[in-house]
């Protein structure tokens, strides 16, 4: 049953019902931006190169223009006009390349024909030459002294957002480093009153996005006016983008976004948008592009990562300072990089208290595949360094892990550095539950079987995120709420419309969530950084509220009373013990037409310059992992028997959205920690396609896998809310490393943990024969 909200009527808010899409998901009838199909539309394919760094000497495509069925080509000589470069805060990729390509993938030329084959024959019939260059595949080389430099000469220009007290950045500081920010805070003497002094190196693979839905867009470039349906994560920021490589006013340009198949992050910024804008700019019809999964392979990644971080502590085990250094592998164009190294870099202190911190976080230009923001980004990283290094600390000293994680944690409402917002989770109180749900305390000691805890942590809600929302009723209840946040799978359009349902005193089904269009929702931001329950969700809860507070102004003056002697309940007001229907009132003011109220609402985090990345957190969003494994001596393979995974959502807005989002991000963490992996050899990636790489079947689960939504109500959200959906993703990794040092004493510091590389771990250690 509905729990009765404080008023006595039942509460909209808290409740485990079907999520809204739920019928059209199931049904088949929900609409993504695949399923868009226009009058004349034609079809676009490209070129890549087949080379991860070469220099361009001639793009010929006088055969592919004469094809039968093509009605458009672009290559570099098609870019007049343009400012043809996108990226957040570097502008550094081509729509299609002009001077050089930087990985294997990167797009040459592209076609719009009458259909797909056409458009494939086309391209066979492009000719391109070629001027091979040394690759710099991975970190290590792309540093090395004399290094060819992906962006020789004059840099791609850029920006450094302003930042607060102890961070900064630098964009280009030396060859092939697009991006370094750095955190300090407390003085670096008290190093000499540490007692221990600890510092390793971890590695953190590349993993892909592998969202369902590809990157797609159909484009409507003509009149002058730009209309895209895409598949998109933040539709007013791409609106902005598009505006100004295609040099004209935002105003003309519609960003439509239907259902979007996953995102995880990738779904930001230029895509697949620029080719087919341009395609249907030269053509005089829309264009639909929509990439391969093996294009998606090669269109973007998550970072890999090396890092080295130093801990210092005092001889009772408390924590003092920590020192660290990140490189960051962002591949051969910046995308988002800027923006993950800032994340990576403030958040790998972890949740503990120290009297020093200093941290850098390089972004690295390689001839792979472009890195970007990917679910959880920068924490992901982060967090496998800093928390299996707090076990390897713990085991060094003679100590339980989880004594030496409690003894260091932050209280809550302590803040985390110096002008950041307090914690708002009980750290110690998440940790115990999951610890208690795996039996971690009573645990026994048996042969190859161990436990291990670790703790997730970042801050959500975006940094400088605005969000509009606007909430309209009509004349016989029916609401609908308007937010530029995007239904990426996540369950926003349900959450949403039960803060308006709550507000209200509705019933959750007479609230419906309107589609996203530039031209007509409310501005927000993006749908990132789990910011859609917490920042939107106040914008909405505000929207409701001032339409709460214009309905109840309208009963008040028919009724003769004022509006606080009113409370609004299912589409009536009561007054005392009357419950007086709106309908009539309505009807007798405005006639039979009716009327429509509504409000609109606006949240974003005050700036602040002590705020290290300019804007207080809006919130923590911590997730908590626990898990017992199995090992295999003999062949180095890890079986996880139950792994534990919560988070703090702070309320619930639909407990089984929430589960889902916990649930999902957890099996994320779970394929990260031991399977997923793109692999790549002297930059070519050799298992980008989906029967090449390796993530988790059901099959591979564990046979107990609990998740556990804690609600402790401290949010800074709707009715005490919080974000959800990344946190419980970012310590699993951890946690099963931990769980396998626990088993066999063996540390693997780098993911994932494949039986080859636990199996060499354990010859490794002293004793065993090699």
């Amino acid at each position: 049953m509905t729990a009765p909200s404080a008023s006595g009527r039942p509460a909209a808010f808290g409740q485990a019902a079907p999520r809204k899409d739920a019928r059209l998901k199931v049904t088949g009838a929900a609409r993504y931006t695949t399923d868009v199909a226009l009058p004349g539309m034609l079809h676009a394919k490209v070129l890549r190169s087949p080379h991860p760094h070469a220099r361009l000497l001639t793009v010929d495509a006088t055969r592919a223009r004469q094809l039968p069925g093509v009605h458009a080509v672009i290559t570099r000589d098609d870019l007049g006009g343009l400012d043809a470069v996108f990226g957040y805060f570097i502008k550094d990729q081509p729509i299609v390349a002009t001077d050089k390509v930087r990985h294997i993938g990167d797009p040459v030329a592209a076609v719009a024909a009458e259909d797909e084959a056409t458009a494939l024959a086309a391209l066979a019939l492009i000719e391109v030459e070629y001027e091979v260059l040394a690759a710099v595949p991975d970190v290590e080389s792309a540093l090395a002294a004399g290094a060819p430099e992906l962006f020789s000469g004059r840099k791609p220009r850029g920006v450094v957002p302003p930042y607060g007290t102890g961070a900064s950045a630098e964009l280009w500081p030396r060859p092939n480093v697009c991006y370094e920010f750095r955190y300090e805070t407390g003085p670096d003497a008290v190093w000499a009153g540490c007692d221990h002094v600890f510092e390793d190196t971890f590695v953190f693979s590349r993993m892909n996005h592998f969202h369902l839905e590809p990157f797609v867009t159909v484009a409507d470039a003509r009149g002058g006016r730009i209309e895209v349906w895409t598949s998109t994560q933040n539709p007013f920021p791409l609106r902005k983008e598009i505006a100004r490589v295609f040099r004209t006013e935002e105003s003309a340009v519609r960003v439509n976004v239907p259902f979007v198949g996953g995102g995880f992050g990738a779904k930001h910024n230029c895509k697949t948008e620029p080719v087919a804008i341009l395609l249907s700019q030269l053509a005089g019809r829309p264009v639909r592009y929509c990439l391969t999964t093996e294009e998606g392979f090669l269109t973007l990644s998550q970072h890999s990562a090396v890092m080295t971080v130093k801990t210092g502590l005092r001889a009772d085990s408390t924590f003092v300072a920590r020192e660290s250094t990140v490189l960051l592998d962002a591949g051969g164009y910046t995308d988002g990089s800027p923006l993950v190294a800032e994340k990576a870099g403030y958040r790998i202190p972890g949740p503990y208290r120290w009297e020093h911190v200093r941290s850098s976080c390089a972004c690295v230009m390689t001839s792979t595949t472009p890195a970007g923001p990917f679910r959880g980004f920068g924490a992901t990283q982060a967090t496998w360094a800093s928390e299996s290094q707090i076990d390897m600390i713990a085991r060094r000293l003679g100590m339980d892990p989880y004594e030496l994680r409690v003894r260091n944690l932050k209280a809550l409402g302590e803040p985390f550095m110096p002008g950041e917002s307090g914690i708002d989770s009980d750290l110690v109180e998440g940790l115990d539950l999951v610890a208690a749900e795996l039996g971690y305390h009573e645990r026994g000691t048996r042969p190859n079987r161990g436990m291990g805890l670790a703790i997730g942590f970042k801050d959500g809600g975006g940094v400088n995120k605005p969000a509009q929302a606007r909430v309209k009723i009509n004349a016989t209840g029916h609401v609908f709420v308007s937010a530029g946040s995007v239904e990426i799978g996540q369950g926003i359009s349900t959450a949403l419309c039960l803060v308006a349902a709550e507000v209200l005193g509705l019933p959750p089904e007479r609230v419906s969530y309107a589609a996203v269009d530039t031209d007509t929702s409310p501005f927000d931001q993006g749908t990132n950084a789990s910011s859609g329950m917490t920042v939107t969700g106040r914008a909405v809860q505000l929207a409701a509220e001032q339409a709460r507070d214009r309905i109840l102004e309208f009963a008040a003056g028919r009724l003769g009373c004022e509006p606080a002697d009113l409370e609004l309940v299912d589409w009536g007001v009561r007054q005392g013990r009357t419950v007086h229907p709106l309908p009539p009132m309505i009807a007798q003011v405005f006639g039979g037409t009716g009327y429509e109220f509504s409000g609109d609402g606006f949240f974003k985090a005050p700036n602040s310059p002590e705020a290290p990345l300019d804007a207080p957190c809006v919130f923590w969003e911590i997730g908590w992992a626990g898990a017992e494994v199995e090992v295999d001596p003999d062949t180095g393979a890890v079986t996880v028997l139950k792994l534990v995974a919560s988070g703090d959502v702070g309320r619930a807005a639909n407990r089984l959205v929430v589960r889902g989002q916990e649930e999902g991000a957890a099996v994320m963490g779970y394929g990260q920690a031991l399977f997923e992996e793109m692999r790549f050899e002297d930059g070519v990636l050799v298992n980008g396609e989906a029967l090449d790489y390796r993530v988790p079947m059901a099959e591979d689960l564990p046979a107990s896998f609990v998740s556990v939504s804690q609600e402790q109500r401290h949010g800074p959200g709707p009715f005490g809310s919080k974000g959800a959906g990344e946190g419980t993703l970012v310590p699993v990794a951890a946690a099963i490393a931990n769980a396998v040092h626990d088993a066999t004493g063996a540390r693997i510091t780098t993911l994932p943990l494949t039986p080859e590389r636990v199996h060499r771990a354990l010859r490794e250690l002293p004793g065993q024969s090699s």
